[in-house]
């Protein structure tokens, strides 16, 4: 699924204006990218919660040379599902 999928869902269930539908898909995106950049934790509730967790520093090699690269720290974020979200086989 990619974000046109989404809003297309949107759109069928709400009957909004594509563009409307558009413009809220992007609302939602860009408040959770910006809490997540703020170090902010988001939990939606029946889905999951997002967090922003430090990465430590590591050494990498380069594919072509063979050479060893220092990885800097830096931060990534991670993904836990709610219970909801569990899939069942």
């Amino acid at each position: 699924m990619i974000k046109q999928d989404l809003i297309q869902r949107v759109v069928d269930r709400t009957g909004l204006v594509r563009t409307k539908a558009e413009a809220a898909v992007d609302t939602i995106f860009e408040s959770m990218k910006h809490s997540l950049v703020e170090g902010d934790r988001i939990e939606l509730r029946g889905f999951g919660v997002f967090t922003v967790k430090p990465r430590k520093t590591g050494v990498g090699r380069n594919p072509r040379t063979g050479a060893e690269v220092s990885i800097a720290p830096g931060k990534a974020v991670r993904f836990k599902p709610g219970k909801e979200l569990h899939l069942i086989d």
